[in-house]
């Protein structure tokens, strides 16, 4: 089953210093982080703060071309976690014909932000996202499930500053 979810903000790991990538479903009963690239997070926030840049960035230039060739994205799927590492598809339409991509979860929410399609989280992530495990993430870091868990479900999007770069 899929859940609709969307991007509640951004944050920095306090452990390991890398962006995260917040997604909230409708209802506000579920957060789901997702630890992305430095890249991927100014390609999100850029777009989150409605940033007009001089030229377009990678993420713009896939949007441009979808939009020259009548390329529709439907929606983006988080559809996979394995080995603390997220999947996503984009599912596409172009002249009647359905097809999907293979994206890293953050390239595929930049790109669903610029095309204002819907976010989707397969459930099961969700549930597998509850396990992730902290410390093997990075080597040497040290930090319980349970403790992000419970920090994270009580954040409101207020509580995160606006991801600068």
């Amino acid at each position: 089953m899929l859940k609709e979810v969307r991007v509640s903000g951004l944050s920095i790991d306090p452990i390991t210093h890398t962006p995260i990538v917040l997604l909230k479903d409708k209802e506000n009963q579920e957060v789901i982080p997702i630890w992305i690239g430095l890249l991927e997070a100014s390609s999100i926030a850029t777009q989150l703060e409605n940033i007009k840049l001089a030229r377009p960035m990678t993420h713009d230039l896939m949007k441009n071309i979808l939009d020259h060739l009548d390329v529709v994205v439907s929606r983006v799927e988080v559809n996979d976690l394995r080995n603390n590492t997220f999947y996503a598809i984009i599912h596409l339409s172009w002249n009647g014909v359905d097809l999907t991509m293979d994206a890293r979860p953050s390239d595929a929410i930049a790109i669903a932000l610029r095309t204002k399609s819907p976010i989707f989280v397969h459930e099961q992530v969700i549930e597998k996202s509850r396990k992730i495990d902290l410390a093997q993430r990075e080597e040497g870091a040290e930090a319980s499930d349970e403790k992000l868990e419970e920090i994270l479900k009580d954040l409101s999007p207020e509580d995160f500053g606006k991801y600068k770069m």
